[in-house]
């Protein structure tokens, strides 16, 4: 197992990693810590070789993937593979190859033997002592932050345990030393201490624990315990038996998420006099996120009047009441100007979303536009993202109706059937405790309609009965929920044939939040059916720009191809094809333009070898069975051209 948590390490068993140099080991380490997502080939350069010229650089890292894929060739590395392209570079390994990988999928996982496990892998913190360049070090700080943020719910979750084992405590309170050697100051280890030895009946180490957090609080930061830290000394039952909950209901409008968009720091000299140009920027996305309905954002003013008072994100976000802060820099050389972005979140300081746009000042408001722009439409599913991730970690008891929406996002994002219906039966539990949740029931519609398009479900009629029923428990709710009334054009569009209220009801969500990505790409769905392929492909486009890493990015990339598709432009359209189905695999649906397309422009291997996948994943495909279900079936001329190219492919006519 290569070890990074306390120690870097890339010895396997007793063999040791020979022939890696120092610099190759820490563009492991980076990708290592970037994870699945990988990094840009530029970027690595920028962190390691930043005072090289560029080819020199690149020249560098070249070399060093080099002898990252002689390392990872070794037998007893299976499974370890350098996965790269022209822009960018990631690591490819089983979860229990890397301790970092293993930790975060144990925490996830959240069961006693689990988190038991996780705590034995935290020997300290991610890269502990590892000697790199300090835009290394920068990068890798919140990183280490947010590592360090799940080890201390790590120790609390272990405290907090049904039933406390004397192994899992010996493991909570381990860890939870390991932690307060790092940081003296952290009260949620101390917490966890105090917790294990009441529950252990060990009185007085408890308050012996509360007396060192204390003093380490007050020696360090000058505060005094939280009011839930001295509770645990009053409070002897056991402090895991809760109250009963409250009825679940729907949050009230203050229940959402809410954002503050700071001053941006000026890191060039002399740039006082070009405060202008940064509160410009702060301005335009301040209102452009004001837009976004599942968050409130802070009122500039409350911004700016903080803007010499906090330096800590987390002192921020408790004086302002917010829960995540976007902060930037603004650097200046000559008429270039460079702005980074990045969101946080404030209780963890965990670093959820960053960016960079590079611009000229003598487009000042153009570059002021765009940014807003970008910043709003990546942001708001990094924001949902980090809301899903947080409704997770709910006990299923507890789950209001809000956050059982939250969960089903990823799930109908998945591709595929199974997380579909899981995605259905949350909604459907959302709407028992919630009959009025306009948003459930037009995502609702939308898992129903997608049952039918992606033939996830042979009984087409019910499944579009059910998203018929959804649309209109929906329509009477929505109000003017951007999210909603995109699900209702996506249910509208797909399979209940409506092209012209499915185009109302999109051009409206977009007319009330014009950075929805998700809104761009349906409209560009609606466009295709409606057989505008060119301005389809910019709606498409336009997504991708404003939503790079969106959980839906697959699709807006599909999107693009299929016009291709259609425009008989095979040479453009096959290859993004295949790049999503490489990467997704699972996305079976696909193959059934690939199959059409690869067979229109003559690439018969192609066409066999993708419609086998297509049948192996759906045996009951036939040219019938599309008529019924695929929603190019709308569009007369562009169906035919779909319908000649499986046949040629070899698509039966009927199941």
């Amino acid at each position: 197992m290569i070890r990074t948590l306390g120690r870097f390490e890339l010895k396997t068993g007793d063999n040791v990693a020979r022939n890696v140099t120092r610099r190759s080991a820490l563009v492991l380490a980076l990708m290592i810590v970037a994870g699945a997502q990988g990094l840009r080939r530029d970027q690595i350069c920028e962190l390691l070789w930043g005072r090289r010229e560029q080819f020199q650089a690149r020249a560098s890292l070249r070399q060093a993937l080099v002898e990252l894929r002689h390392y990872a060739s070794s037998p007893d590395r299976a499974g370890l593979e350098i996965v790269t392209d022209s822009e960018t570079a990631k690591l490819s390994a089983p979860a229990d190859a890397i301790d970092l990988w293993l930790f975060d999928h144990l925490v996830s996982l959240g069961t006693p033997a689990a988190l038991e496990q996780a705590a034995h892998l935290y020997e300290g913190e991610l890269l502990a002592g590892v000697d790199m360049p300090d835009e290394a070090l920068e990068w890798l700080r919140p990183h280490r932050e947010t590592c360090f943020r799940k080890a201390l719910q790590l120790a609390e979750a272990l405290s907090e345990l049904a039933h406390l084992t004397e192994n899992a405590a010996a493991c909570g309170a381990t860890l939870a030393n390991r932690l307060l050697v790092s940081d003296p100051a952290a009260e949620d280890a101390h917490r966890a201490l105090i917790r294990i030895y009441q529950r252990q009946g060990k009185r007085s180490a408890a308050a012996r624990q509360f007396k060192i957090c204390t003093e380490a609080l007050n020696q360090a930061l000058g505060v005094a315990p939280e009011r839930r830290t001295a509770a645990l000394l009053t409070d002897h039952t056991d402090d895991r038996q809760e109250q009963p909950a409250p009825p679940l209901q729907r949050p009230p409008p203050s229940a959402k998420p809410s954002v503050v968009v700071m001053p941006f720091e000026m890191l060039s000299a002399g740039l006082g006099s070009d405060d202008y140009v940064a509160d410009g920027i702060v301005e335009e996305v301040t209102a452009t996120l004001s837009r976004i309905r599942d968050f409130f954002v802070i009122a500039r003013q409350s911004a700016f009047a903080s803007r010499e008072k906090f330096a800590d994100v987390q002192q921020l976000g408790k004086d302002l009441g917010v829960k995540y802060v976007v902060q930037g820099t603004l650097r200046r050389a000559g008429d270039q100007l460079r702005v980074s972005v990045r969101l946080v979140e404030a209780e963890s300081r965990a670093l959820l979303w960053t960016e960079r746009y590079d611009g000229r000042a003598d487009d000042l408001f153009l570059l002021q536009d765009r940014i807003a722009e970008q910043v709003a439409g990546a942001m708001h599913p990094a924001l949902l993202q980090a809301e899903i991730e947080s409704a997770k970690r709910k006990p299923p008891g507890n789950l209001r109706a809000y956050e059982l929406l939250l969960q089903s996002y990823p799930k109908l994002w998945r591709r595929a059937g199974k997380e579909n219906a899981e995605a259905i039966d949350l909604l459907n539990q959302a709407i028992a405790i919630d009959p009025l949740y306009g948003r459930a029931h037009a995502l609702l519609a939308w898992a129903h309609s997608q049952n039918v398009v992606y033939l996830w479900s042979l009984d087409a009629e019910r499944e579009r009965r059910l998203a018929r029923q959804a649309v209109m428990a929906a329509e009477r709710l929505i109000d003017d929920d951007p999210l909603a009334m995109t699900a209702l054009g996506a249910a509208l569009g797909q399979s209940l044939g409506e092209g012209e209220r499915a185009r109302s009801y999109v051009e409206t969500a977009l007319s009330l939040d014009p950075n929805s990505a998700w809104a761009w790409a349906r409209l560009g769905w609606i466009l295709v059916i409606d057989e505008q392929l060119e301005r389809a492909k910019d709606c498409f486009e336009r997504a991708l720009r404003l939503s790079p890493v969106d959980p839906l990015a697959f699709n807006f990339k599909l999107g693009v191809a299929t016009c291709w598709g259609h425009l008989e432009r095979y040479e453009l359209a096959i290859p993004i094809f295949q790049e999503i189905l490489a990467r997704y695999p699972e996305i079976a649906w696909a193959h059934r333009m690939l199959a059409a397309f690869a067979a229109l422009a003559g690439d018969m291997d192609m066409a066999h070898r993708s419609l086998d996948a297509l049948l192996k994943a759906q045996p009951k495909a036939s040219i019938a069975l599309m008529r019924i279900q695929h929603p190019g079936r709308n569009s007369p001329k562009l169906f035919a051209r779909l319908v000649k190219g499986w046949r040629l492919a070899g698509l039966p006519e009927e199941s």
